[in-house]
């Protein structure tokens, strides 16, 4: 979330898309109604079906499962064809003015640039044209005919109200509804937000979908505006720690890139990361990034991390490609991966292509399972019937379970989807021979040290010399973790004059203070701050809100710095006066920027200086053109199983039909399954019930929702024959299962490009482990592709056939 939960109650209309907030997040979505009751907010809401969130919204419209680039690319060419963007916050905000190397092409749907035979695009031409100085070249005027703004402009102008209407099956007249809606928060006292989850994410051009509403935001000016913002709602408690603390295979703590197999020398690799501005006057906080990398190898491996082996480099792993959890199991599936340590994850039930799943783990040495409950994974090795039918005696792996405590009985942190990191007492100590999850991970690591130490082994640098210095090494103290994560000097630390700023073993107050000369150590730079040497995590509860935003500047602690809206100056014009005087996070008060949040600004940058609110980029600015994996401005792909079976933006161009750049392996290509053989679009879905798989144990959830259903609207149901309450087999390419059918009047059918498209709904509860009756896996069906920057699988926009059981 770029802003946070509290703040949504700011908001004069909030957009739910790609989400269910009402039902997937029902504690969270009372600011939404707080913002409808207080501010008089409109709600609108964008879903395939007709959920609770919008059963409460002002306005709702149908989309087809898959198009959601389609209908926002239709949003920004109504905003700029009707010119209702923030022209200012445009102009100096984003990198519209910037103008784009005369290499860069678009034609029939790929990119200049495009490699067929590799799937991916070489990305030189979409550079910007540069100064002899290293500066950018930029016409403020935006009439250049290659500046970003005019590019973008011919870019989506193909996307007519028309046109989106056929692509989406939303209706004509409510997609213009909501054009004007939106049109209305352009002006500068008038702010949207939007809310987004999993069916945004869980798409093969995902990523696209939330950057186009990012550029939407961006054109209205609302980035950086309390009630504004894009948001996505996480989907547990602690997702968001999760992803900060980047426990993904191509990155490290504090999103740091892990280094490639071509960056072997590390001076190199930190000039290459270290982001020199390229603008004048401007910030770009990425070129501090050795400061952030040193200090996380000092953390990790303390007086063995040193200038004269470059601070540990060459023990880091450098990766030949991304080992995302997809290539985890393609390597499994191809015997070439003995053993699986799986903690706190169910993939059998969480990644697409459940059959997959099942052959790639049965190929395994050994599977270690670390989770407090039995999950779907820590048996796929057992017969269910239909539900599982696999032979146990055909499977070599062996599996080890290690129950873990749950999260009610570890004390620690959460992370909150606001970023917002706050401290927690344990409610109980785990049952039985259950231990902390550290505890495990702690153990683990000993007795493979302990190992190395006896017997040796290849390169055993790295785990030898890992930094241990835990009063308990068995079970760390969360305190005490949360120090390192938090950073603190190793040696002490001097001005430009050599007089003592900290001292060794002081905690550092934030990021700022990190150096890349060995005398800090920090285990993520995002959360340095977090636990100062004035105060610990569990003393921030402070419930004091001097502002009436719900800045709460004392509840926990937001990354980075404690700021609660990020890119906040972006809230105020060039002069530095607020956009909006009645929802002001920060100011220019004549002498530094103050205000009731942290301002994500130099505080003494005076407005004539020009640094720019976006100091994460080298330009200053955000990015309405920019190098996604896919292309530098988003464009419709239909899902890799469409009902329709070609783009009908470019149906004379095969190719550009999916999204080019997404990652298929080769054996995949025949699990596809078509609309001649599977003729309806299937999407899966969460129940407010339910959490994921895990409510399948408890006892009150299993009574509340027992049984697997899926649902169809009323239409299919009578051209099936099938009624309320019968079963059902659901088909898709890679397998089938059979639930109980709910005809129901939220989901319709659809009018796409000539052709009535149905829906079939899935919600993804049900499986063969739990409390509840037994069900099939949702992901039985789902195929296996995912997004071609995170390769998030596609779980919301696939094939199937339906039939009376």
């Amino acid at each position: 979330m770029t802003n946070h939960w509290v703040d949504i109650k700011n908001a004069d209309l909030i957009i739910v898309m790609g989400g269910n907030a009402a039902e997937a997040h029902p504690c969270g979505f009372k600011w939404v109604t707080e913002a409808k009751a207080n501010r008089g907010a409109k709600l609108i809401v964008v879903d395939p079906r007709f959920t609770r969130s919008a059963a409460v919204s002002d306005y709702y419209a149908p989309i087809r499962v898959g198009t959601d680039i389609a209908f926002l690319a239709g949003v920004i060419n109504y905003l700029l064809t009707n010119d209702k963007i923030q022209h200012e916050y445009v102009r100096h905000y984003t990198n519209a003015p910037f103008i784009v190397k005369d290499e860069y092409q678009f034609e029939d749907g790929l990119f200049s640039g495009y490699d067929e035979d590799d799937r991916r695009y070489d990305r030189a031409s979409w550079g910007y044209e540069m100064r002899d100085d290293g500066f950018a070249r930029v016409d403020y005027s935006l009439r250049h005919p290659r500046c970003v703004f005019q590019l973008m402009k011919t870019h989506f102008s193909r996307y007519t109200p028309e046109l989106v209407s056929r692509i989406t099956g939303t209706p004509e007249d409510r997609f213009l509804h909501i054009c004007e809606a939106i049109a209305e928060h352009s002006a500068p006292d008038k702010v949207m937000t939007i809310l987004y989850a999993l069916g945004w994410t869980q798409h093969s051009k995902g990523s696209q979908n939330i950057r186009t509403m990012a550029m939407i935001q961006l054109l209205l000016g609302n980035i950086g505006m309390p009630g504004g913002g894009v948001n996505a709602l996480r989907g547990h408690a602690n997702v968001q720690g999760i992803t900060d603390m980047n426990l993904v295979t191509t990155n490290l703590p504090g999103y740091l890139n892990l280094p490639n197999d071509q960056h072997q020398d590390f001076g190199e690799y930190m000039e290459l990361k270290a982001l020199k501005p390229i603008r004048p006057d401007q910030i770009s906080w990425w070129q501090h990034y050795p400061k952030y990398h040193v200090s996380l190898m000092k953390a990790w491996y303390g007086d063995a991390a040193s200038a004269d082996n470059d601070f540990a480099y060459d023990y880091l792993p450098k990766i030949d490609r991304p080992y995302d959890v997809m290539q985890m199991f393609e390597l499994m599936h191809t015997d070439q991966m003995n053993g699986f340590i799986c903690q706190g994850f169910n993939p059998v039930a969480a990644v697409s292509h459940k059959a997959k799943m099942t052959q790639a783990l049965s190929k395994l040495k050994y599977l270690v399972i670390i989770d407090p409950l039995v999950t779907e994974t820590s048996e796929f090795w057992r017969n269910f019937g239909s539900y599982n039918d696999v032979d146990p005696s055909q499977i070599q792996t062996e599996v080890f379970r290690l129950p873990s405590g749950l999260f009610a009985e570890e004390d620690g942190t959460f992370t909150n989807s606001g970023r917002v990191i706050i401290w927690k007492e344990k409610g109980a100590n785990p049952p039985g021979e259950a231990k902390p999850d550290r505890e495990i991970i702690a153990r683990l690591f000993l007795k493979i040290r302990e190992m190395y130490q006896a017997e040796g082994g290849a390169f055993p640098d790295p785990i030898l010399n890992v930094s241990w210095p835990y009063n308990n090494p068995e079970v760390p103290d969360s305190g005490e973790l949360l120090r390192e994560i938090s950073g603190k000097a190793v040696a002490d630390v001097r001005d430009a004059d050599g007089r003592i700023t900290i001292p060794a073993g002081q905690q550092v107050a934030g990021f700022a203070q990190l150096r890349d000369d060995g005398s800090t150590a920090c285990g993520n730079w995002l959360y340095s701050g977090a636990w100062t040497a004035t105060g610990n995590m569990a003393a921030r509860r402070s419930t004091a809100d001097p502002s009436g935003l719900g800045v709460y500047p004392e509840w926990g602690f937001a990354w980075p710095a404690n700021r609660r809206i990020l890119y906040n100056r972006a809230s105020c014009d060039m002069d530095g006066r607020p956009w909006d005087p009645r929802r002001a996070p920060v100011a220019w008060d004549g002498q530094r920027w103050s205000g009731p949040d942290i301002p994500d600004m130099r505080p003494n940058a005076a407005p004539e200086e020009e640094v720019m609110p976006f100091i994460m980029t080298p330009e200053g600015t955000a990015r309405l053109f920019a190098g996604m994996n896919e292309g530098p401005f988003p464009e419709h792909y239909e899902p890799f199983e469409s009902p329709l079976g070609y783009n009908p933006l470019h149906r004379d161009n095969l190719k550009a039909t999916n999204n080019p750049a997404a990652r298929v392996f080769a054996q995949d290509w025949a699990s596809f399954g078509d609309a001649d053989e599977f003729p309806y679009a299937a999407t899966t879905y969460r129940l407010t019930e339910h959490f994921h798989f895990w409510t399948k144990h408890a006892q009150s959830a299993a009574v509340t929702q027992p049984s697997q259903f899926v649902e169809i609207g009323e239409a299919l149901a009578q051209e099936k024959g099938i009624r309320s309450g019968d079963d059902v087999v659901v088909m898709s390419n890679r397998g089938e299962i059979t639930a109980t059918c709910v005809v129901t009047k939220r989901i319709k059918p659809l009018n796409v490009d000539g052709k009535v498209v149905h829906t079939v709904g899935i919600p993804i509860h049900w499986g063969f482990a739990g409390l509840t009756n037994r069900g099939y896996l949702a992901n039985v069906l789902t195929p296996y592709v995912g997004d071609a920057n995170s390769q998030t699988p596609e779980f919301k926009a696939f094939l199937v056939d339906i039939e009376k059981a």
